[in-house]
């Protein structure tokens, strides 16, 4: 409200210019985040198709090699072959040999090769026959020069050479050759799209990406500037702020200590009129005894006989003045209970007063020690009701004493006083550190508390559920206050029949520079 009634047309326009820069700052984010998720996963597609078509292309080269291998070994056997023919020397029988050992491996490893290609598959089917029936011819001419038939041998070896095997040999190489020349060609058109494309996307989303990091630098130049003209106005603002804002601190202050000035002289001013209620009802008690005496005396005819010691007996009421007297009694009974709690509320008031002022002290404390000897004050209560009270391991503090044994005080004493009938009691207090705040938590298998009452409780002199426990309804209260001065808060989580937790969050380390100097 101060800072609105200081800079209320510049705050709004502020406001409003940094949340459109705000969201144009986290549309531009997420533009470039989407670019370059774009460029990478286009990049990745890219890539793996030019790997992809890279490996067709050198599996293409890696066909026409095995074929060009095959055909080598097969015109190596036939040289070999010849020069057996012509020399009959072993050698050339040797070599020969070694060739056919190689052919037949090789046009397997040229089929698998070929087995992805339907055309030429059907190729190297053919291939395979007229290769062996080659080798088969091969074979009968050099069987017919070991036998010593040289001639025969030779004529063989001539006819064979324009044999359909040789033919078919040669074409059917051809055929498969060009097939995968049309492939490689193919392919390398492909795999130069595919590289192409790939700069494209690059140069493209680079260029996205420097447009972006310009937009960004711009907007970051005008937020910056806009940054510096909102901390010169709100230094301004801070410098008119501070004052009123310091006044307004001394004023609460002040009706602060005079609300507590009233409440104590109020407290302290009520005790007189009822100290003279409380004197009067005493003495209308004593005066009840004279009075219906002398209306027994007054209506009994018969004379009074003493007994044995001297003394009269107490005269007999009739029947209507017994009532009367009955109903006396118990009108004085109830004054007196009105009374007697009147002042609880009184010295409750002056209590509370009296805490308000008290300065608080922050120390180190083990809080588990600290429960441990509260709960040592209560262990009779606790053995009657057969309670257990467990502790678990706390983390210390730094904060007032005795505030703090008013606060676990409280809580233990309700948790013992409002236990479910017929149950035994179980009362857990246990406690961790988060963020430089210990959260401590009071944890009971009593009668609970109705959701609907979970505010009301920490209200002053009011109760929640059943009356049948004495109270005056401010420990809660008070507890609660005593929080909030150490800069703490505290909540409950309840249900009926089910018990109850309630946690206490303080600092681990209070100074004591929060709302006990504010107060």
């Amino acid at each position: 409200m101060l800072t609105q009634s200081i800079s209320q047309k510049t705050v709004p326009v502020t406001a409003n210019g940094a949340r459109r820069r705000s969201i144009g700052q986290i549309l531009l984010l997420a533009a470039g985040f989407l670019v370059l998720v774009a460029i990478s996963a286009s990049s990745v597609i890219l890539v793996n198709q030019a790997r992809k078509d890279s490996n067709r292309v050198v599996h293409t080269v890696e066909v026409e090699n095995q074929i060009s291998t095959l055909l080598l070994e097969i015109r190596r056997a036939e040289s070999s072959a010849r020069g057996f023919l012509l020399t009959n020397q072993e050698r050339f029988l040797r070599e020969h040999e070694a060739a056919i050992d190689a052919i037949l491996p090789g046009l397997r490893k040229l089929i698998e090769l070929t087995s992805d290609n339907p055309v030429q598959i059907e190729s190297s089917v053919k291939l395979r026959a007229a290769v062996e029936g080659r080798l088969v011819e091969l074979g009968q001419a050099v069987d017919l020069v070991k036998q010593g038939d040289l001639t025969g041998g030779v004529e063989m070896l001539r006819n064979a050479g324009a044999s359909s095997a040789a033919t078919d040999i040669g074409a059917l190489s051809h055929a498969m050759r060009g097939e995968e020349d049309r492939l490689f060609l193919e392919l390398t058109r492909t795999a130069d799209s595919t590289q192409q494309l790939a700069s494209i996307v690059t140069v493209a989303g680079s260029g996205l990406v420097i447009a972006l990091a310009g937009l960004s630098i711009f907007l970051i130049q005008r937020s910056s500037r806009a940054r510096d003209d909102a901390e010169t106005q709100l230094r301004d603002n801070n410098l008119n702020l501070e004052s009123t804002v310091q006044e307004r601190t001394a004023d609460l202050r002040e009706a602060n200590e005079e609300i507590q000035r009233f409440a104590y002289i109020v407290s302290h001013d009520l005790r007189s009129p009822l100290v003279n209620i409380m004197g009067f009802t005493s003495e209308l008690e004593e005066l009840r005894g004279d009075i219906f005496r002398r209306i027994a005396t007054l209506g009994n005819d018969a004379p009074l006989v003493p007994d044995t010691d001297g003394k009269l007996p107490e005269p007999a009421l009739a029947e209507q003045d017994r009532q009367l007297s009955t109903d006396f009694t118990e009108a004085l009974g109830f004054i007196k209970s009105s009374i007697g709690k009147m002042d609880r509320l009184i010295s409750a008031i002056l209590n509370l007063t009296r805490e308000g002022r008290r300065e608080f002290k922050p120390v180190r404390i083990d809080t588990r020690d600290l429960i441990e000897s509260i709960a040592a004050t209560v262990a009779h209560q606790a053995a009657e009701t057969e309670t257990t009270i467990r502790v678990e391991q706390l983390p210390e503090i730094v904060s007032d004493r005795l505030a703090m044994e008013q606060i676990f005080g409280n809580l233990i004493d309700n948790a013992l006083k409002y236990l479910k009938p017929g149950v035994p009691g179980d009362i857990l207090v246990k406690g961790r550190s988060k963020m430089g705040f210990v959260i401590y938590e009071v944890i009971d298998n009593g009668r609970g508390i109705a959701p609907k009452d979970h505010q009301r409780i920490f209200d002053l002199f009011r109760r929640a559920g059943t009356q049948d426990r004495p109270g005056q309804g401010i420990g809660l209260a008070h507890v609660r206050a005593l929080v909030r001065r150490l800069g703490g808060t505290m909540s409950v989580s309840s249900e009926l029949d089910k018990g109850s937790n309630f946690t206490v969050t303080l600092p681990a380390k209070w100074t004591g520079n929060n709302r006990d100097k504010q107060s």
